[in-house]
């Protein structure tokens, strides 16, 4: 047995990269090539390139939403602004029509520079043709803004997107109805100049079933009248006994225009997205307008995905499409119109219920027969139409009442977004759907902020995405990039979303015109590898969660997995009906899905959108029982032996479900709770047990992914909302992570921000199972990978690891397995071939914080145009670190600073000397440099930099160059705007502090 170390506080993963072997070191000492020609994926075969994780390919690398004032642009400007994101080291666009900060929009000459026009087709085909050259990719949304709509479509046009509005007259029992069929509640939209009678019925009130704000009916009361109009007319006497209401239903156009229009001449409208006829029009106007030959040829060379926006269909009444009553009856067995009180709408309020299980029932096969239109009509017809290009499809599904998890598995790229998404559990919706379909990529547009135009920063956004990434996301497309100018901007330019109603609007505008972006290869170079580990291999998840209704951008999680399970290391995703009809769905070793995410679980509750009634289709109940038959094992939580069906059932349709529940319960290895707590322990008994593991709660997230070559897990130190509070605090504690791949296998450390990989020095084996020590500061997020030694390119062979040490840390440097200590002392460190070492260190200098900067500051002004910047500089010394707000001569400052110092380290400096460099708080983006060279990129959220290799003894020269946002600058030269913008505390701030060490070499 091993005698027992005192544990030393857990060394940071910065401290322990930058000292250890790396790959692609060289490369790190100074702007890596963002033009990487490695493969993006770890697939089976051989080990990855010695750049693969150093210099992620293009494809891998975060995107840029780049939006257009329409056509009004020019090749030119096109060219040069994707020369500035290729030279930022991203890796693509999608350029898309948005414009709401103008409000004149006769400005932008829709007639002759719309959406689709001549100079509108120029500037795509310049964008293309420069993106070709420089390896970028160009996505194209579908339309103008967002819905997707066809210039030229009117809105009583078939292919036009409809809605069915609804009219309603009361009646006492015995009295006479005689006159016009009752009119729409609500008058139609602009340009709807038609609309059609569908039905007019009849119901009496029954108010046992109504609710605060539904008029509840007798659904066996409900009549038909419609065949007793004439000429508009109706006359009917209500039968005697109660309160009646008498419903008209209306087809017409909803009249939806695309956001902030008009952006073409004639006028765009939103499309039916649940009719082949709306989709048909999108791709006859690309065929007949859009696709000359010379484009086509361009986006074969550069062309990515075409794009739709969420699905964001605006009606006063219900959305419609013209074969929904015969899609309906084709879908349940049974006839819509009866159940249309039911289900119509007044500005997204339900009006009419019956009896509420019958309601609930009736709603659910409304939206699942609409969600199955949306798939196949929709999304389905515009990638196969998308294919024939050689583009992909990449898409928004969510918006509707539509299942959305269904959708993700049908798209190329289903993309989620961290404004409009509530919770992680929203991204773990769409990454179910990718996954049982095989698929690779999940998407976010990513970073937009309500108020927060040019006030974002870099950190802010890095803490937002730092937990989507744990919950499936790995591709980031940035909101955004504004083209450079419109007529009648002011400085610094054109930005889509500001102004916005006169205020700060919402959205960055990166990119020149923002003193960060001499930073942005930092956060490129980041993203990239993020993604280039997240869309390696497969992913993996510990139990998937179903979902009788599979919508998303709710915010609604799982029972126990998402407020117990997720801080215990858990990781879930949901699936829903359609997605256990895939291929995929099938069980081996008891794993669902076991060449995708090998699912250990199914997790079956009550449906949360129709009050967490416990329900299961039959079909669905027959798919569950033959995976538990095969060896999955399946917890239930909820009165599942009294189930009944989602939709209205079928005579004996209950009794059917029942009985398969019944012996589904009866196998071995499904159990059912009826308290969420109880969750845990029935995993337990199953033999279910997390990929990850830690000691009580944490607010440590994971991901898993799964090469051929290695297991890779990602972590970030985040929360599940950014709303939730307390902060997120720093962590420091043990995790145990399981490998999947036999033989020898050593954990890696790979460093998101400089490309760096080490293989860890202190961790503990048992079995499966590697324990190591997790440090991360908020939002701060970790990559480890679990493979053979070497795999990387290290020479530490099988070198004996620590086990256990009282330095403060043991790592392996290009010396091989060594110590580091703040201190002078005696250390004791145990290997794991269970020898102990005794290791003696000498003096260490004290921590050195400096007291004297000198600061030179580069400050923006408006310059004589709306594109152009003027530069004041500014020199002052500095005894203090403030925040420039609180430096008369800086307080409206914006730009770039450049600190330096002096540090003088004693005679007795040698080569095993080194220290850190904390620099405590700073903002927005930073570089450092000593002794003239600059060194790699340091981590945004924990910016702590071993400065070992770089000092000597004597004077050292430190250098930080610190760049900000532009909001403390745009408060005063536009203060209608930016005012009421707090002033906002940029700069460094420190403390900053020199914390030398010693190293020595265990032996």
């Amino acid at each position: 047995m091993h005698s027992a170390i005192p544990q030393r506080d857990g060394l940071s993963r910065r401290a322990v990269l930058a000292a250890g072997l790396t790959v692609g070191a060289a490369a790190a000492l100074g702007v890596a090539d963002p033009v990487a020609a490695a493969d993006p994926v770890a697939t089976a075969g051989a080990a990855p390139a010695a750049d693969w994780f150093a210099n992620p390919a293009r494809p891998v690398r975060p995107r840029f939403r780049w939006w257009w004032p329409d056509g009004l642009v020019d090749p030119d400007e096109i060219a040069r602004e994707i020369d500035q994101i290729a030279d930022a080291g991203f890796g693509g666009v999608e350029i898309a029509a948005v414009h709401h900060s103008i409000k004149d929009k006769s400005v932008l000459d829709t007639a002759h520079h719309g959406w689709g026009s001549r100079p509108w087709r120029d500037g795509v085909e310049a964008a293309l043709r420069r993106a070709a050259r420089r390896g970028l990719t160009v996505d194209i949304t579908l339309g103008p803004s967002w819905p997707v709509a066809v210039p030229g479509l009117t809105p009583d046009d078939e292919a036009a997107a409809q809605e069915l509005a609804h009219g309603r007259a009361a009646l006492t029992g015995g009295a006479i109805f005689q006159g016009p069929v009752p009119p729409p509640v609500h008058a139609p939209a602009a340009g709807v100049t038609r609309q059609r009678l569908l039905a007019v019925q009849a119901a009496r009130v029954d108010t046992a079933n109504s609710t605060r704000k539904e008029t509840g009916l007798d659904p066996a009361s409900v009549q038909d009248l419609t065949a007793s109009v004439t000429d508009g007319q109706l006359t009917w006497t209500a039968p005697e006994g109660g309160d009646w209401v008498l419903i008209s239903y209306w087809v017409r156009g909803s009249g939806q225009q695309p956001e902030s229009g008009p952006h073409s001449a004639p006028a765009a409208y939103a499309v039916d997205h649940f009719s082949t006829a709306g989709t048909g029009a999108v791709t006859s106007y690309w065929e007949d307008h859009l696709l000359t030959p010379s484009l086509k040829r361009l986006l074969k060379a550069a062309g990515g995905s075409f794009f739709e926006d969420s699905v964001e269909l605006e009606t006063d009444g219900l959305n419609w499409t013209p074969r929904l009553p015969e899609a309906f009856e084709k879908h349940t067995g049974r006839p819509l119109l009866p159940c249309l009180p039911a289900l119509v709408l007044d500005n997204s309020n339900q009006v009419f219920a019956f009896e509420a299980q019958l309601t609930r029932q009736i709603r659910h096969d409304f939206w699942e027969t609409v969600s199955g239109l949306f798939n196949r009509n929709h999304l389905t017809a515009l990638g196969d139409w998308a294919h024939s290009l050689d583009m992909t499809l990449r898409s928004q599904p969510y918006g509707l009442q539509t299942d959305a998890i269904a959708s993700a598995a049908i798209l190329d790229i289903a993309e989620g977004e961290s404004l409009g998404f509530k919770n992680l559990d929203d991204y773990r919706c769409l990454a179910g759907g990718r996954d049982m379909a095989g698929r690779t990529v999940l998407s976010c547009e990513a970073g937009a902020y309500n108020g927060s135009a040019y006030s974002t920063t870099w950190d802010r956004f890095l803490r937002t995405m730092g937990g989507a990434y744990a919950a499936g996301v790995n591709q980031t497309v940035l909101h955004g990039f504004s083209y450079a100018t419109a007529p009648g901007v002011n400085w610094p330019g054109f930005a889509a979303f500001s102004p916005y109603n006169g205020t700060a609007g919402y959205g960055e505008s990166w990119g020149p015109r923002q003193p960060t972006w001499r930073h942005a290869e930092d956060i490129s170079g980041y993203l990239g590898r993020v993604h280039q580990v997240l869309q390696s291999g497969t992913a993996r998840a510990d139990v998937a969660v179903f979902r009788q209704t599979g919508y998303t951008a709710t915010g609604i999680g799982a029972s126990w997995f998402t407020a117990t399970g997720v801080p215990l290391g858990w990781t879930h995703q949901f699936l829903s009906g359609p997605l256990l009809d895939l291929p995929s769905a099938t069980v081996s070793r008891g794993r669902l899905a076991p060449e995708g995410p090998a699912y250990k679980a199914l997790f079956i509750e009550g449906d949360f959108f129709y009050g967490s009634t416990p329900t299961l289709s039959v079909d669905d109940a027959r798919k569950v029982l033959a995976l538990a038959e095969a060896g999955l094992p399946v917890v239930l939580f909820g009165a599942f032996d009294q189930a009944l069906t989602p939709g209205v059932p079928d005579d004996g349709e209950t009794g059917r479900l029942r009985d398969l529940l019944a012996r589904l319960l009866a196998l071995p290895h499904v159990v059912r709770v009826t308290d969420k707590a109880a969750v845990g322990a029935a995993l337990a008994g199953l033999g279910v047990s997390a990929d990850v593991r830690h000691a009580g709660a944490s607010t440590l997230l994971n991901a898993h992914r799964v090469t051929a070559d290695a297991d890779f897990y990602y972590f970030c130190n985040g929360k599940h909302a950014e709303t939730v509070k307390p902060p997120v605090a720093a962590i420091d504690h043990d995790v145990t992570l399981r490998r999947t791949h036999g033989g020898k296998t050593v954990p890696y450390l790979l460093d998101p921000w400089t490309g760096e990989v080490v293989r860890l020095g202190q961790y503990t084996e048992d079995g499966d199972d590697i324990t190591l020590r997790v440090t991360l500061q908020p939002g701060e997020t970790l990559i480890v990978a679990l493979g053979r030694p070497g795999l990387f390119g290290d020479r530490n062979g099988n070198t004996a690891h620590a086990e256990a040490t009282d330095a403060d840390a043991v790592l392996f440097t290009e010396r091989g397995l060594t110590l580091r200590a703040v201190s002078a002392g005696t250390w004791t460190t145990r290997l794991s071939q269970g020898r102990t070492v005794i290791t003696r260190t000498p003096a260490v200098p004290a921590p050195i914080t400096p007291d004297r900067w000198e600061l030179d500051v580069d400050d923006w002004y408006p310059g004589p145009d709306a594109t152009r910047t003027e530069h004041v500089r500014r020199s002052l010394t500095l005894d203090t670190l403030k925040p420039w707000s609180q430096i008369p001569e800086l307080a409206d400052s914006a730009g770039v600073g450049r600190y330096r110092t002096t540090v003088t380290l004693p005679a007795d400096w040698t080569p095993s000397h080194g220290a850190e460099l904390e620099l405590g708080q700073v903002s927005d983006t930073f570089r450092v440099r000593v002794n003239g060279r600059w060194l790699p990129a340091i981590d945004r959220l924990h910016p702590v930099v071993d400065l070992g290799p770089w000092l000597r003894r004597g004077a050292n020269t430190l250098e930080i160059e610190v760049a900000t946002p532009l909001i403390n600058r745009l408060r005063v030269v536009q203060p209608t705007v930016f005012g009421g913008v707090p002033r906002q505390d940029h700069g460094l701030v420190g403390p900053v502090r020199v914390v030398p060490y010693v190293q020595a070499p265990v032996r």
